[in-house]
């Protein structure tokens, strides 16, 4: 098993190992046997609340090392309004982890990349404040 493919496979079962959280959509799109191209990795997951956070992961083995040369975590309420959402997306320059960054609401931050694990702690923190 390739380094991409232990990646991918501890994506899937940190989603899954959540028993709380409703897994709406994976989808892996493997292109590692191409030179060159990147894999992605999707997901939607339901939260108790309503509220759904979207991962996509854009991966690739770049003299071999993992990569990740496009991410979003978006979390959103219910109704579709953002809590927050790390990206690297370069339209912020101003931010000194550019082109890392976290929307939360209406700011703009400077973020480090985040696991999806860190994520999902993230949200946990957000609805199960007495933890």
């Amino acid at each position: 098993m390739t380094r991409l493919h232990r990646y991918l496979a501890r994506l899937q079962d940190t989603i899954l190992s959540r028993q709380e959280v409703e897994t709406k959509a994976i989808e892996i799109f493997d292109r590692s046997d191409k030179i060159g191209q990147t894999s992605e990795f999707y997901a939607r997951l339901g939260f108790y609340d309503g509220s759904e956070l979207q991962v996509m992961e854009k991966l690739m083995i770049e003299r071999y090392i993992l990569v990740k040369p496009r991410y979003v975590y978006h979390y959103q309420q219910a109704d579709g309004s953002l809590v927050f959402r790390y990206d690297n997306a370069p339209h912020h320059p101003e931010i000194e982890t550019y082109p890392h960054h976290k929307h939360i609401g209406a700011q703009v931050v400077a973020a480090l990349p985040p696991d999806l694990s860190e994520v999902l702690r993230e949200i946990d923190g957000i609805l199960y404040p007495q933890r």
